[in-house]
């Protein structure tokens, strides 16, 4: 999602004995900022917002549309959090789970269909922490192929105001 974490997980892919898959958002590219020095932990993901009324997990461009989304929500006094995943596989449960026992709600947003990776952060989380969630749902794309063009492709992705649409309807 940041240009620091694209370098550091860069080096940390290069560096690491197993075979990893590296995949770049092409709407990031623009994306300007520090890129650090380090490597950045594969399996570790990143608190992009604190927040204590609902935890939104996401990825890549994701997590700037959540936090897109977070801002509008704090107006509305919802104050969330937002986690980074960084890596899909592995995938840091651990950091999902602290937050949303401190949040008890859950939204996962995916650029996927809802047969990705969001529905096994869901799985996840019910399987380790069903005792404190209030509520939780995904917010992915259509289960139809990705359109070309700029507009009809902002149409299809979640972008933030789906995300705060989708969290008004559940509030």
């Amino acid at each position: 999602a940041t240009p620091a974490d694209a370098k550091g997980l860069l080096k940390s892919a290069v560096r690491d004995d197993n075979p990893v898959l590296f995949v770049e958002h092409k709407r990031l590219y623009a994306l300007k900022g520090d890129v650090g020095n380090g490597p950045v932990p594969i399996g570790r993901a990143a608190v992009a917002r604190s927040g204590s009324d609902l935890t939104i997990v996401a990825a890549m461009k994701g997590v700037h549309d959540s936090l897109a989304a977070a801002d509008t929500l704090a107006n509305r006094r919802i104050e969330a959090e937002v986690l980074d995943l960084r890596t899909i596989r592995p995938l840091d449960v651990e950091t999902v789970l602290d937050s949303v026992r401190r949040t008890n709600r859950l939204l996962v947003v995916e650029e996927g269909p809802e047969h990705g990776w969001a529905g096994e952060v869901l799985a996840q989380v019910t399987a380790h922490a069903l005792e404190y969630l209030d509520d939780a749902w995904r917010v992915t794309t259509p289960s139809t192929p990705i359109p070309y063009s700029p507009p009809l492709e902002d149409a299809f992705l979640p972008l933030a105001d789906r995300i705060v649409e989708a969290v008004l309807s559940r509030s």
